[in-house]
């Protein structure tokens, strides 16, 4: 497989309760890619995955999210699952954290429910973006131009609906990762600085 990530690392920002298939299978793909992948939670040393309809394996927490520095990563992963962002969007070190790397431009995936995190960081005013379906009006209201699509690309976000949509996911999320920055302030979100 070819290493178009070598030398990259990525922050995969998750708490209990994420869906387990969305972080295994995107980070398995980026360290094919040559990636070194920092799973980084609220939780202390271990985090839970749920999976399907009930409680999933744990994974070892490689950063606490209050140590983790935006400046040492390249991109962003955010699984999905439902309890997982809504706890991350009440906890403003996570959105912080989110802020701080989409506003340096550094690429971004959400699948599924990650979205809502993202939304809470308002930063999708402007953008081209998908999630799961119930989501649509959250993210609408937040600015963002929702399309019912398996995977959907603009400046460096990569956004997917489910889990059945992870192969385009996760290819869509190598491009864009390999690609790196994507502008900074104004080009990176135009409409960030209309707001008053």
């Amino acid at each position: 497989m070819a290493q178009e990530l070598k030398g990259k690392r990525v922050a995969a920002v998750v708490a209990n309760g994420f869906e387990q298939v969305e972080l295994t299978r995107p980070k398995e793909a980026l360290e094919q890619a040559g990636a070194t992948v920092d799973i980084v939670s609220p939780e202390t040393g271990e985090v839970r995955a749920w999976q399907h309809k009930e409680w999933g394996d744990t994974f070892h927490v490689d950063v606490p999210l209050e140590a983790a520095d935006p400046a040492k990563y390249d991109a962003l992963l955010l699984p999905g699952g439902v309890m997982n962002p809504d706890r991350l969007r009440m906890n403003p070190t996570a959105v912080g954290f989110v802020k701080r790397m989409f506003e340096a431009g550094k690429p971004v995936a959400s699948i599924c429910h990650a979205a809502w995190l993202l939304a809470e960081a308002d930063v999708v005013r402007g953008y081209k973006m998908t999630s799961y379906p119930s989501l649509k009006t959250d993210l609408k209201n937040a600015g963002a131009q929702w399309t019912d699509a398996e995977v959907v690309t603009d400046r460096g976000l990569v956004t997917s609906r489910r889990p059945d949509d992870i192969p385009a996911f996760n290819r869509k999320m190598i491009e864009e990762f390999a690609e790196g920055v994507h502008g900074h302030g104004r080009e990176r979100a135009p409409a960030a600085a209309n707001r008053q």
